[in-house]
């Protein structure tokens, strides 16, 4: 048997190893703070969430609304540039601090990323020309047989595949190479949301945009890492108060031309 004061160490050693993960939590919130500055990762190639100017220069409703956290923290912000296939791989390997980045919340992403309220919403759809008649009913009929172009691994890749057998999918590593391709007459149609539809016709308005088929309403949400709660709640008091002073409201006519009621988490 084992004396009373080799007993008593051995507790105190479990004590300690059972405290230090305790100890030794992270808090995004406190380190942002600490370092004094906040590393936000933005998408550069899909407007108007975010994209690069005539002077090269990343602009947008994400990187205005970066810009407003970042200013509300009271800490410097760098803007990380990411694609819309990194952008969670580059939050979960720490490459950031949050990711404003026109994201959509799905319980299979919720397994990796918590999700503030929504900051903006869009449509989510299928766009094309007048010669193709829109959908007359819940299912995409009127698309049957014409193709598609979807960026490859998306919410709207996912939805028409399980959604719209008949549908002929042209996937692309990116929304850009997907637009390009229905502006070039390689598909019938692109399926986006609406902002990335809206700035396509602006930027294009001898080419005929119109929704086909409307798929869902889609809010975006700032993303960061499983377990960051305290930066989550202030990022969503942050979103809350600049709902209520008018701010985010100036930023969704601005870029949407419109000002949004957003639904709840």
């Amino acid at each position: 048997m084992r004396p009373l004061k080799s007993l008593l160490a051995i507790a105190a050693t479990a004590l300690a190893v059972l405290a230090v993960p305790t100890l030794a939590q992270a808090d995004k919130l406190q380190d942002v703070l600490g370092a004094g500055k906040l590393r936000v990762g933005i998408l550069t190639d899909a407007a108007p969430w975010g994209f690069k100017d005539g002077k090269g220069e990343i602009t947008g409703l994400d990187v205005d609304l970066a810009n407003l956290i970042a200013a509300d923290l009271g800490v410097k912000l760098e803007l990380v540039p990411v694609t819309g296939a990194a952008r969670i791989p580059s939050l979960l390997s720490d490459k950031i601090d949050m990711l404003i980045a026109g994201l959509g919340a799905t319980p299979e992403r919720a397994q990796q990323v918590m999700f503030s309220q929504p900051y903006a919403v869009v449509n989510l759809g299928v766009y094309g020309p007048k010669s193709i008649p829109a959908a007359t009913s819940k299912k995409p009929d009127n698309l049957d047989g014409r193709t598609v172009a979807v960026a490859k691994g998306t919410t709207l890749d996912v939805w028409l595949t399980d959604n719209a057998p008949k549908v002929k999918l042209v996937r692309f590593e990116d929304t850009p190479a997907a637009l390009a391709a229905f502006l070039a007459g390689q598909a019938d149609t692109f399926a986006e949301n609406s902002a990335i539809a809206i700035k396509a016709q602006e930027q294009n308005p001898g080419k005929e945009i119109e929704l086909k088929f409307l798929i869902r309403q889609s809010p975006a949400h700032i993303g960061v890492r499983q377990g960051e709660q305290n930066l989550l709640n202030w990022i969503n008091t942050d979103i809350f108060t600049n709902k209520l002073n008018g701010k985010l409201g100036t930023l969704q006519l601005k870029w949407f031309k419109e000002e949004q009621t957003l639904p709840t988490l």
